[in-house]
């Protein structure tokens, strides 16, 4: 019998790269620096919070649809602590099933059919399915090695009356780069006399370093008024598994994110939440974060200083981004990606990955956020390649 006609929405993406990597990885035992979780466990007051919540009566049924009210006072109350700005947990705070969900909610609630999503890319890979899927047509704006700093003059010309959201994303995932608060300035000038939303991933707000501060969007008074922005407890709290995320948003904004958060997963595990709003006053478990990254990437680019790898700057994240041009001349990266995984017994992403086209620019990604044992072993397998 023949079968049903099914014309893909998506027909160009197939398995994410990084499930790609992470399964040779466990296949030919290589040490996995490919996908961006730790492989330690979060802190042990939030684990015994989870103990205690999960054994608590009536914490086994749907929370709200926003998120557990104490939980959003939380975030208000840190989100005040960070940037000097008070939202409102009732209007302006949505709990969401990771940062991912929350960045699918948002371009599901704003984004109609042939509008125009500007990403400054490389850029996470879901960004531009995630428009597609909307109907958007996706707009990239290349940021440029080594330092993939925006370059604002080449946003400016990309909007147009058909631009109705920005994507952002800082510390910068895979390259590390960060936004400072000058360039929050540049871009509420460029958006001052538009109608375009902005939509702030800032996942790895608690990982900037040497010295430097988040500049986050929520600081920014003029900019926050037209800003979805994006954070996760899983990045804050070594628990990617968990998946809980949340976004902060005016009333207005808010509203069309929860039209589509309530149909998409309409809310978030109830005990987890419990647990993350006990916690979440424990300002020492993210104070401590930068200097606790900072020391992995120090050591992990002193790790491979030997090597012919050419290591690019990381500002910010847990993500060191490295050139192999000396080690492989001519070779795609995801081909040195893939030998690299099964000669060395390391995995790590190719950048192009990053890419709507697959631009190739001889880069891989490597994830530091492992224990020192980790980043001390793959340098061993590494090592040969000096």
């Amino acid at each position: 019998m023949p079968q049903p006609a099914l014309l893909s929405k998506l027909p160009d993406v197939g398995t994410s790269i990084f499930s790609v990597m992470t399964q040779l990885a466990q296949e030919t035992g290589a040490i996995n620096l490919a996908q961006g979780f730790p492989d330690y466990d979060p802190p042990r007051e939030l684990l015994e919070a989870l103990a205690r919540q999960v054994l608590t009566p009536g914490h086994q049924q749907y929370a709200p649809m926003p998120g557990l009210p104490r939980l959003r006072e939380a975030i208000a109350a840190k989100t005040a602590r960070l940037y000097g700005y008070l939202p409102d947990p009732a209007t302006d705070i949505t709990v969401t099933s990771g940062a991912t969900e929350a960045l699918y909610a948002v371009l599901a609630a704003v984004v109609r059919p042939q509008e125009e999503v500007l990403i400054l890319e490389p850029a996470y890979d879901l960004y531009g399915p995630a428009v597609r899927l909307q109907g958007g047509v996706p707009v990239y704006v290349p940021l440029s090695p080594p330092t993939f700093r925006p370059d604002w003059d080449r946003v400016a010309a990309a909007l147009t009356p058909r631009t109705r959201l920005l994507m952002i994303n800082s510390p910068h995932n895979p390259t590390g780069a960060i936004l400072t608060p000058a360039d929050l300035d540049t871009l509420a000038a460029l958006l001052r006399n538009t109608d375009t939303l902005l939509l702030s991933d800032e996942v790895y707000e608690h990982m900037v370093f040497d010295g430097a501060r988040h500049a986050s969007v929520l600081s920014h008074p003029e900019l926050r008024e037209r800003a979805f922005v994006l954070s996760s407890f899983g990045k804050t709290y070594h628990a990617t598994g968990w998946k809980v995320g949340y976004c902060v948003a005016p009333p207005a904004l808010s509203a069309e994110l929860r039209r589509v958060h309530q149909f998409l997963t309409f809310s978030v595990s109830t005990p987890t939440q419990h647990a993350l709003a006990d916690v979440l006053p424990l300002a020492g478990l993210y104070e401590t974060l930068p200097a606790f990254y900072q020391q992995k990437r120090d050591l992990f680019r002193e790790l491979l200083a030997p090597t012919a790898f050419r290591l690019l700057p990381v500002q910010g994240g847990y993500f060191q981004v490295a050139d192999f041009s000396a080690l492989a001349p001519g070779v795609s990266d995801e081909d040195f990606a893939r030998q690299l995984t099964r000669e060395t017994g390391v995995a790590v992403v190719p950048l192009s990955a990053f890419y709507h086209n697959r631009h190739d620019h001889h880069l891989v990604r490597f994830c530091f956020a492992k224990q020192e044992a980790t980043l001390r072993a793959a340098a061993e397998r590494l090592a040969g390649l000096g």
